[in-house]
């Protein structure tokens, strides 16, 4: 007989008392886009392939390398999905809803999938944040963007990141950029593999993590020296934006992101303390990804994308992670038959309330019983014993402070929402 089954290599469990901060910094995170008006979507786990390589790029790594594709019982090729900005993009194709209210705003969270060498922070399935804002031009709206993932990042107690930020560019400006790259490039010695990324697209070479590669392109042509009028003007209001938001910033005129539907803003929160895989999420503008993607409209969108495991990773150095330990509100301890059959009941009762309550099951004695309180990180503890169910009274510790009295059983409810409330 085999041995125990195990989670497949580079997917992470979260479990308590992990699981806590890991919902916390999700819920934190798409929070701030709700307050921002952000309506949630919830994307399918697996689309067509072609989806994502037309959208995400058939050059990119994650195109190329890293997707879990296969194809399904009818025999059409299926992908695991490894981002969220193209299926966001095809359901706002699909439902129309361009045709409403502009722009179309919208938010998700959960897992996405890329076939990577797992490392700390890297993992083969990820979790992640995101945020879209399709079919408005406008530079407000891409320093809102970012200013939401700032403050979902500064509400978790996240200090030490910092939010790089450049323009790849417009229609006007790209191509000039892509003729001076490729120029630069093609007279470097490359290696075959390189050499035919830069003639599909050439920005992916400046986005290779390899040192021979990046040393032989530190010279190489910025794209922020070859933005037109239209391009710079955008890059200066964003900017102005983001001063008055109170959003810092550092222009980094050679960050490329992974993805070829960029355009315009282009952004990445950084944490130092994360070593090598510093990123800890980003996103930027995609004009012309509707089109792309068989729209009948070419409307521009602006989002990110935060990682939940990374964030968690970055909080975790900084020290502010597991700032929330506590399963319940509430332990109750039965001592006896019929405590129990009351402290179920009692239990459901706080429940309906609003309150979070846990019970000592299995006819623990009272010392085991309130090491599991204890260990349930509960406030307040209900002891219950068969002289005290007689009376109708419930005792009630307070296990912050050790402080106990009694509470008539009918009274609990009340007393212990005032009590929590305090």
């Amino acid at each position: 007989m085999s041995g125990a089954f195990q989670a497949p290599r580079g997917i992470p469990d979260y479990f308590p008392p992990a699981s806590a901060d890991f919902r916390r910094v999700r819920d934190t995170l798409t929070d701030a886009a709700r307050r921002a008006g952000y309506g949630h979507i919830e994307l399918p786990v697996f689309e067509d392939t072609a989806l994502f390589a037309r959208g995400v790029g058939e050059s990119t790594d994650v195109v190329s390398k890293e997707m879990y594709t296969f194809a399904d019982r009818g025999d059409r090729s299926v992908t695991l999905r490894p981002e969220g900005t193209a299926g966001v993009m095809r359901t706002v194709i699909q439902h129309g809803l361009d045709r409403g209210q502009l722009p179309v705003k919208l938010s998700y969270a959960g897992p996405f999938f890329r076939y990577e060498k797992p490392q700390t922070g890297r993992y083969r399935q990820l979790q992640q944040v995101g945020v879209e804002a399709i079919g408005v031009d406008d530079p407000a709206l891409d320093a809102e963007v970012i200013a939401i993932a700032d403050e979902g990042y500064r509400r978790l107690g996240l200090s030490g990141f910092r939010l790089e930020i450049t323009s790849l560019g417009d229609d006007e400006s790209r191509p000039r950029y892509r003729e001076a790259l490729q120029q630069f490039l093609f007279g470097l010695d490359l290696d075959e593999a390189t050499r035919a990324r830069a003639e599909i697209n050439p920005l992916r070479v400046l986005d290779d993590k390899r040192p021979e590669v990046k040393a032989a392109t530190a010279d190489a042509p910025l794209m922020i020296d070859y933005l037109g009028d239209d391009a710079r003007d955008h890059f200066d209001q964003v900017l102005k934006h983001l001063d008055r938001l109170g959003v810092p910033y550092e222009r980094n005129p050679r960050l490329v992101r992974g993805l070829d539907y960029y355009t315009k803003t282009t952004f990445e929160f950084v944490h130092d303390g994360l070593g090598a895989q510093s990123g800890i999420g980003g996103g930027g503008r995609y004009d012309g990804l509707m089109h792309q993607l068989g729209g009948k409209l070419d409307l521009s969108g602006i989002g990110f994308g935060i990682g939940v495991d990374r964030t968690m990773l970055a909080l975790e150095a900084e020290g502010v992670a597991g700032q929330e330990s506590a399963r319940c509100q509430v332990f109750g301890v039965p001592l006896g038959a019929g405590a129990k059959d009351e402290l179920v009941w009692l239990a459901a009762q706080l429940r309906a309330a609003g309150i979070s309550v846990d019970l000592a099951y299995g006819d623990r004695g009272l010392k085991g019983a309130m090491k599991a309180a204890d260990r349930s990180g509960a406030r307040l503890a209900l002891v219950l014993g068969d002289r005290e169910l007689a009376e109708r009274r419930i005792e009630v510790k307070d296990l912050s402070n050790g402080e106990q009295g009694q509470v008539a059983i009918d009274d609990v409810v009340a007393e212990i929402t005032r009590v929590l409330a305090q």
